[in-house]
């Protein structure tokens, strides 16, 4: 890892927080307990929302499309001059992986807190950054080191089939396609490069051979201005749809400690591979024989670093508002203590019995699990319509442990805890997956969702009748008030309290 060359930092007074929801909240914490002022931003569909509520300052920056507000650039900035920010903090999706923007806000005289633009522009293309990686000596998945052109199943046919085919530019599975033969790759680029045009505005494709069945294990970084270097343990996100994660937990049950080392090792030549400070995440693939290979290095704050906050004990978005400010790693980060097994599972307002397509609709009840090694990082507010502009992301329930078969107890109780009324969410799936032996022996991979979950258990007889009444008798014990029914959601498959019954019922 090279040392940093750039601008020297400066104390930080007001940060700006460029995102909404929960992330922005969470940044905003963060900010009150370090004694620094905080301002958010939000479009017109957010004016109320609680991450503008809970800054010190709040600006309009656009209508509701995110193109409009979250991603334009400029209203961005704007914003933070009139707020009087130091520093701006993009926190995760959105603009958190522009170059541009990151390059534009050190350009404005403000500290970006993050990896430097440099290194978002090295990083931004997958297919480099696999090229760096391979030079660098860590393994990568067997595949073209080069960017395909239409005609290319020759040498395609040089990688093998099953294989990948992948976003130079992207991630969050978009612009992915499985493909199983040469005869497919055609049709399979011309959809996968529609789909990164519009994700990301570059339709550059890679192929890799397809290692299945395999696990998806992260290493979170941390490391200072001066060089210093931090690996704050992996992550376990193999619980996945759409190749998009749903459930995450570290350490992982799949790594041994011999494991644990190599991909440390790994992580740390990926790092030096670039000019790299503050917060990142390097990704890999586990095969069924435990050999590792490279996927990507996200220069950014991850949706769950609150994972490893639970085992490490340490605040990780202090840390980047530090870091960012000159501060150098201390011992707390350099040798982290390991403090039991945490688990995380993302609430979304996704239909799991219908492929987890998302929704639209109205939080009409909120009830969220609490006790002992429980944390929930969210936004919610009761009554808050959810537009279909945002990522529909709700909530993110985490549990802590002294071990794994403990983590997993506490999350099954805090899952019978949580309920959400109104709309659907994939409250029902986590409640189903808490249950099932690949899942409890911890033996499980990316492939479990398509293997086992399809569009859910079958509703039996005696099931929807279970359903039907638990929320008949929400309707009953709440009366006519406007929240009643919509609480429990109706009795239809899927919705929330009925998920919970029917979870019951299965039980028995």
């Amino acid at each position: 890892m090279r040392k940093d060359t750039g601008a020297q930092a400066r104390p930080i007074k007001t940060i700006l927080v460029a995102n909404r929801g929960e992330i922005a909240v969470r940044i905003i914490r963060a900010c009150r307990e370090l004694g620094i002022a905080s301002a958010a931003v939000y479009s017109d569909a957010d004016e109320l929302a609680p991450h503008a509520a809970a800054a010190d300052a709040a600006f309009r920056i656009g209508p509701p499309p995110a193109a409009e507000s979250y991603l334009n650039v400029e209203a961005i900035l704007e914003a933070a001059r009139r707020a009087g920010a130091d520093a701006v903090h993009p926190g995760y999706g959105f603009l958190s992986e522009n170059a541009r923007f990151s390059r534009a806000v050190e350009e404005a005289g403000l500290v970006w807190i993050g990896p430097p633009p440099a290194t978002q522009d090295a990083l931004g293309d997958k297919l480099a950054a696999r090229r760096g990686a391979s030079e660098a000596g860590v393994p990568v998945v067997p595949g073209l080191l080069m960017a395909l052109a239409d005609g290319a199943e020759a040498e395609a046919t040089k990688v093998g089939f099953p294989a990948m085919l992948k976003a130079a530019a992207g991630g969050g599975g978009r612009g992915m396609r499985r493909v199983e033969s040469a005869d497919e790759l055609p049709a399979a680029m011309a959809a996968a490069r529609r789909e990164a045009t519009s994700a990301f505005g570059d339709g550059t494709l890679y192929l890799e051979r397809l290692i299945a069945p395999a696990r998806h294990v992260e290493v979170q970084l941390l490391g200072d201005r001066a060089g210093a270097l931090a690996c704050l343990g992996e992550r376990d996100c193999s619980v996945q749809r759409r190749h998009q994660k749903l459930v995450e937990e570290s350490p992982s049950p799949a790594v041994t400690p011999a494991m644990r080392e190599a991909l440390f090792e790994s992580a740390r030549r990926v790092a030096r591979t670039v000019e790299f400070h503050n917060a990142a995440t390097v990704e890999f693939l586990l095969d069924p024989v435990g050999n590792h290979y490279f996927l990507e290095m996200n220069t950014r704050l991850q949706v769950e670093h609150g994972v490893t906050e639970l085992v490490t004990g340490l605040d990780l978005v202090a840390w980047q508002i530090q870091i960012a400010a000159g501060a150098t790693l201390d011992r707390s980060v350099l040798e982290p203590a390991s403090r039991g097994h945490a688990i995380e599972v993302r609430i979304y307002a996704e239909d799991p019995y219908a492929g987890f397509a998302p929704v639209a609709g109205t939080v009409r009840g909120w009830r969220p699990a609490d006790g002992p090694g429980v944390r929930i990082d969210h936004a919610l507010v009761e009554g808050a319509p959810l537009t279909a502009q945002y990522d529909p992301l709700l909530a993110k329930l985490m549990v802590h442990a002294a071990d794994r078969p403990a983590a997993v107890r506490r999350l099954r109780r805090a899952l019978d805890e949580t309920l959400v009324g109104g709309l659907q969410t994939d409250l029902g799936f986590h409640r189903w997956l808490v249950d099932q032996p690949e899942f409890t022996s911890g033996d499980y991979h990316t492939g479990l969702i398509a293997e086992r979950w399809a569009d859910g258990p079958a509703l039996t007889a005696a099931e929807a009748s279970l359903a039907a009444f638990a929320a008949a008798e929400a309707r009953r014990s709440l009366g006519s008030s406007p929240a009643a029914a919509a609480v429990l959601g109706a009795a239809a498959r899927g919705s929330d309290w009925a998920a919970q019954a029917r979870h019951e019922a299965l039980r028995q």
